[in-house]
């Protein structure tokens, strides 16, 4: 943080991170993660969450390695309903309490409540008003009316926040064709995260590597080509599926599915699942995440819209090469052809021909891997992501004193 005008250090300023679930992905990371590592900059930070849904899975166990206590709004939910009302309530109160400097908000359903209780909780002169879109939901999620409905709110929204973030010029570029906020309001700020873990090399990877496939019952010689994704629509199982079938006509692959969610039994039940039979795992929410990647020969995204995909990001900083569909911000994460494939989300067989290519050539596996995460680890660490936001936060600051 930057010192005052006087050239002494400011006092602690209090920052109210919100987020509307701690669900598993890449949002509830970076919420619980900034809680904990802005504090030795002056920052005092609480963690504001809501809560997920019955299939979303939790990043709970994460806040508890962090030693993160987050205040825990039950109204504070996913979908809409009455119970957004008792949300924002409480939110105001929250923030009346505890009067934080910053308040900074993280997708869609925080970013409307969150914003709108620091509107009506906090003095303009004494907060700064910060969103994240970790992405965005204004388009291939609802019905065109309430689609409109949700971009009108944004717009509002957005002229009156101080720092409006994007985690990579693709989500900035679409919200700004979608007329939320003209392009130079955004600041891009990509994803950060800790991937110590996932940089693990040499006899340690392949010990946890032969290990989770002998929980699977994976031979070693076996390949394996997995998709980490929450089982929802926006996400594409069904494709990832399809191109699996494609792939387990050429080789002897077997298939991994990690994740878990609302089509969970529908996807379970579907003839394409049912045509792949032993050769295809559903290993559900993982707390040992690395293990996944390190028994992995290929991690694929199928998506119909990302924003910065935390999938890809991990298996690369994992040695894992990648395939991907060209959606959102994954041309942020994945260069075609130097460190992961990217093919048209509606072309299958480009895409299964991407995986057999990789599978079939060491030589390219290994080059797409080592070059994978030489970009992950230099672009998405922790460290990055916390001196941003400290930068954006400072000048935010000082705009606003002035």
């Amino acid at each position: 943080m930057s010192t005052d005008s006087d050239g002494t250090s400011p006092t602690t300023v209090g920052v109210a991170q919100i987020i509307a679930r701690l669900n598993v992905g890449g949002p509830a990371i970076q919420a619980i993660s900034l809680t904990r590592l802005l504090e030795p900059l002056g920052y005092r930070t609480r963690l504001i969450r809501g809560r997920e849904g019955p299939a979303e899975g939790s990043m709970d166990y994460l806040a508890d390695k962090l030693f993160v206590r987050p205040v825990f709004i039950d109204s504070l939910r996913r979908d809409p309903g009455l119970h957004d009302l008792r949300a924002l309530l409480a939110l105001v109160l929250e923030l009346r309490r505890t009067r934080p400097r910053i308040v900074h908000t993280h997708a869609a359903k925080a970013g409307t409540l969150g914003r709108l209780s620091a509107l009506i909780a906090l003095r303009r002169h004494q907060r700064v008003l910060v969103h994240t879109f970790h992405g965005h939901s204004l388009t291939g999620y609802f019905n065109p009316r309430t689609a409109r409905l949700y971009t009108i709110i944004e717009r509002v929204l957005a002229r009156r926040t101080d720092g409006l973030i994007a985690i990579s010029e693709e989500v900035r570029d679409e919200l700004a064709s979608l007329g939320v906020a003209p392009a130079d309001r955004f600041e891009i700020v990509p994803l950060g995260v800790d991937l110590g873990p996932f940089a693990v090399e040499g006899p340690m990877r392949e010990t946890r590597r032969r290990e989770l496939r002998r929980e699977l019952g994976i031979p070693e010689e076996t390949k394996v080509v997995t998709l980490v994704a929450r089982l929802v629509p926006i996400k594409r199982i069904d494709r990832f599926l399809r191109m699996a079938r494609l792939i387990a006509e050429r080789t002897a692959a077997h298939f991994v599915i990690a994740g878990d969610g609302e089509l969970g039994v529908e996807l379970r039940s579907c003839a394409d699942a049912r045509a792949l039979g032993e050769r295809l795992l559903w290993i559900g929410f993982r707390c040992d995440m690395p293990a996944v990647y390190f028994a992995s020969d290929v991690v694929v995204l199928t998506s119909d819209n990302e924003g910065t995909p935390m999938s890809l990001i991990e298996a690369q900083a994992s040695g894992v090469p990648v395939v991907a569909t060209d959606v959102g911000g994954v041309r942020s994460v994945v260069d075609d052809g130097h460190t992961g494939i990217v093919r048209h989300p509606d072309d299958d067989r480009a895409l299964a021909q991407a995986v057999v290519d990789i599978l079939a050539d060491d030589v390219l596996a290994k080059r797409l891997a080592a070059a994978g995460r030489t970009h992950a680890l230099g672009a998405f660490s922790i460290e990055r992501l916390v001196e941003d936001l400290d930068r954006l936060y400072s000048d935010l600051l000082q705009t606003k004193r002035r």
